[in-house]
């Protein structure tokens, strides 16, 4: 079965944040892609800690580049998430099969991939005291939007 959302995250500094991303893939049967370079090793206790139990059930791969990822998965809507975007995430109109790209926890996305598509970057809602949402929190909200939009993941319990 191909997998329900495609979740990229763009040269990720901290390991924790992607251990749980991973769970959240897990959870809704999203793969996870990571783009080099990363923050961290892939052996590192701290992804696998984090992703407890579950990493072993995690459907994730490792590119190289960006233009790797884009000739992996052509021809799919991209959805680029930033502060920065004018557009709330409960704009968008998501669909099975999206792939929803995160930026690095320390400098977010290269202004060179918000450019590519300004139309489709998104954010979500918050007060301006808060600089940023934790990259975690920030995923597992909008892959739950999506799943939402969508009407669920099927087999759910």
């Amino acid at each position: 079965m191909p997998p329900l959302l495609h979740v990229v995250l763009h040269t990720p500094d901290i390991p924790q944040n992607t251990g749980n991303i991973g769970r959240t893939c897990v959870a809704v049967g999203a793969k996870l892609w990571l783009v080099r370079p990363l923050g961290f090793r892939l052996d590192e206790k701290h992804l696998r800690r984090a992703g407890m139990d579950y990493w072993q059930h995690v459907d994730w791969e490792v590119v190289e580049s960006w233009q790797e990822l884009h000739a992996r998965l052509p021809d799919r809507p991209y959805w680029y998430l930033t502060k920065t975007a004018s557009a709330l995430v409960w704009n968008a109109r998501f669909e099975p099969g999206d792939v929803l790209v995160f930026g690095s926890e320390t400098r977010g996305l290269p202004p060179t991939i918000l450019a590519e598509h300004p139309g489709r970057n998104l954010r979500l809602p918050m007060h301006s005291a808060v600089r940023s949402l934790n990259l975690a929190s920030a995923a597992t909200a909008v892959v739950y939007e999506a799943v939402r939009q969508f009407g669920g993941i099927g087999g759910e319990t």
